[in-house]
């Protein structure tokens, strides 16, 4: 049972039973394995010169003590070494004091039969060291040298004078190892302590420091979960609105244009306006089934960016035509085209989607013009319409979950590192413009130096 002001060093070992597999650590577990067997060993060897002598009287006694003292020290350092390994719930730390006071109590009563457990002495200076503070360890060690002195010096009768008078004392010479070697002794445990704490010191700042680096991945690792989460609602919610909400809203748009084209006596209009419904539903449950898969737009499974914006456009003006609206909707492609990568393919396909949806549905215009532009390091995308037009300052998310359109598509084009800028006034219309770069592994030619197409 050891400890330091109520701090108990587990053998290298911390108080959860894992081992720590540092130098210092092992190094502490060799010193004080060392001391036990060191402590061991001395009590041995005296209790063998005491029986080789012949136990009489006050030897019985001599050895009572000596065993007493053997499971006194014994059942300290098993109660430790149980709770260091985390097998015991009983905590001896603070009973470390009491304990070593014992230890002490039995060893001066042995000392005080016998001269062969003075050299007990010698672990029982470290364990002083360990357990008690400093202010009263080295203290305690003067004494305890005092005490071992005394007890050689009364075991081998005093120092007994010269015969010759005037003479130096023949005892004074013979008696000189006896304060030498305890004082030499507790001056080397004291050194050995000292760097015995240092180690234990260095020791425990590396566990600490362990554990704060443990808690500090594991934060890591619960905020980058965090900020994956956060990120893949909002990678969702973008997609939900730019692929199955606007194809709902398609949905109950042409279902009331149908309802009023049966109210007025025009079945085959009301006819052509369900058919929309039934294709718009179609590719709906295609996108839905998409999102188990790659999230990835069917129309772009089907062939290029520029053959989706063209069924898109034509897809806008049929809708508006069933709805009675006159919007005629092209795309324009300019430069080079390039293969574009699928998260660039699949960004432009769903900011035209939203941007012609919120044409058909809040523009009012008559035309619409998508223009794919081709530039080289970058590809850029301009939707525009000659609508009724809005103040982009003042647009914001209704509570209704309407209005986050250009909020996702804002999103969306800055995580590809990407640029939009959008102009637009009330009576002027509405330019939505997007820029996103190119990697240089990502470009690769695909077509003519030059081609212009267009859906009119």
């Amino acid at each position: 049972m050891e400890g330091d002001a109520g701090n108990t060093v587990h053998d290298g070992t911390r108080h959860s039973g894992q081992t720590e597999s540092t130098g210092a650590a092992v190094i502490l577990r060799v010193l004080r394995v060392s001391l036990h067997v060191g402590f061991a060993v001395l009590l041995l060897v005296a209790l063998v010169r005491l029986v080789a002598g012949g136990i009489t009287g006050p030897g019985w006694i001599t050895l009572l003590l000596a065993l007493l003292l053997a499971a006194f020290y014994l059942v300290g350092t098993i109660l430790e070494k149980r709770h260091a390994a985390g097998r015991a719930r009983f905590d001896p730390r603070p009973y470390s004091g009491w304990w070593l006071g014992g230890v002490s109590l039995l060893w001066l009563l042995l000392i005080w039969t016998s001269a062969d457990f003075v050299w007990l002495a010698f672990p029982l200076f470290f364990l002083q060291l360990h357990v008690l503070r400093r202010r009263l360890a080295l203290p305690a060690i003067a004494l305890s040298t005092l005490l071992v002195i005394a007890a050689l010096w009364f075991h081998n009768g005093g120092i007994a004078p010269s015969e010759q008078d005037g003479a130096e004392p023949a005892g004074m010479a013979l008696q000189l190892p006896m304060v030498l070697g305890p004082a030499f002794g507790a001056a080397f445990a004291v050194v050995t302590g000292l760097a015995y704490r240092a180690l234990f010191l260095e020791a425990d700042n590396q566990r600490q420091a362990a554990e704060e680096l443990r808690r500090t991945r594991a934060e890591l690792a619960r905020t980058q979960h965090d900020a994956g989460t956060l990120a893949e609602r909002g990678r969702l919610a973008r997609e939900i609105h730019d692929t199955l909400a606007q194809g709902l809203s398609s949905i109950v748009l042409m279902g009331r244009a149908a309802e009023k084209a049966l109210d007025d006596g025009e079945p085959a209009v009301a006819r052509e306006r369900l058919r929309i419904v039934q294709d718009t539903a179609a590719a709906n449950l295609a996108e839905a089934r998409n999102f188990v898969r790659a999230l990835q737009s069917p129309d772009l499974e089907d062939g290029s960016l520029v053959a989706s914006l063209l069924r898109l456009c034509e897809k806008t003006e049929a809708e508006a035509a069933a709805r009675g609206a006159g919007l005629s909707c092209r795309l324009d492609v300019e430069g080079a085209p390039v293969d574009l990568p699928a998260a660039l393919q699949t960004a432009l396909l769903r900011a035209a989607q939203a941007s012609l949806a919120n044409v058909g549905v809040h523009a009012k215009a008559s035309t619409a013009v998508v223009t794919l532009s081709f530039l080289g390091s970058d590809v850029a995308m301009d939707i525009y319409d000659d609508g009724t037009g809005f103040d982009p300052a003042a647009l914001t998310a209704r509570p209704d979950g309407s209005g986050y359109g250009l909020t996702s598509l804002r999103e969306r084009v800055a995580a590809l590192h990407g640029r939009l800028d959008i102009e637009s006034a009330p009576g002027e219309g509405t330019v939505v413009a997007i820029r996103l770069p190119l990697g240089e592994a990502n470009r690769s030619a695909a077509g003519p130096a030059h081609v212009k197409e267009r859906w009119q």
